[in-house]
């Protein structure tokens, strides 16, 4: 079930059901199929694409995938994605979330993330959040079971310094919405 990822990049999608006309790129290791033609992978590239949101993917995900709730990888870098949907804590055995490279702003949309209890690697650099100051610490906190974070470890330094930052954020919002 291990087998290559279905590489679906650099195929000038513009909607991620637009992957149904295209065929997987093939590479060194050849992708192999079960008997009724579903590649047996549990990783799906869509990266390099045009691709704005992610409405379609479960379908797109039964349609090329044999076992599409295992998928444990997924690639959507360098698209034209805007907010982090919903629709991606449906994938419950999600492990690996490359989101780097498109157009999402609202940091506040990581926190729904954290209903993937898997997920271990995110990249979102080279999204609009990555400019907010508090990036890296909003995300560690978000998501705690973080090991790798925009291709470098998260350490166990850095999760006690989030964890910090995020108490006195608390901290400062109880005390001025007493104030009110």
């Amino acid at each position: 079930m291990y087998g290559p990822p279905v590489d679906l990049s650099f195929k000038d999608i513009n909607s991620v059901t637009g992957a149904l006309a295209e065929v997987p790129r093939s590479g060194l290791r050849p992708l192999k199929t079960n008997s009724k033609g579903k590649y047996q992978s549990c990783s799906l590239r869509l990266s390099n694409n045009s691709i704005p949101d992610v409405t379609g993917l479960q379908y797109i995900l039964s349609h090329f995938l044999a076992q599409p709730s295992k998928l444990g990888w997924l690639d959507l870098s360098f698209n034209k994605i805007t907010c982090i949907d919903p629709l991606l804590c449906e994938l419950s055995e999600l492990r690996v979330l490359y989101l780097h490279g498109n157009n999402i702003w609202n940091l506040s949309d990581v926190d729904q993330l954290r209903e993937l209890p898997y997920l271990h690697t995110i990249t979102l650099h080279g999204n609009g959040i990555a400019t907010n100051i508090n990036y890296r610490n909003h995300v560690i906190t978000a998501l705690p079971h973080l090991k790798k974070m925009d291709f470098s470890a998260v350490t166990r330094e850095q999760q006690v310094l989030a964890n910090v930052w995020h108490h006195c954020r608390n901290r400062g919002k109880n005390t001025r919405e007493s104030l009110q």
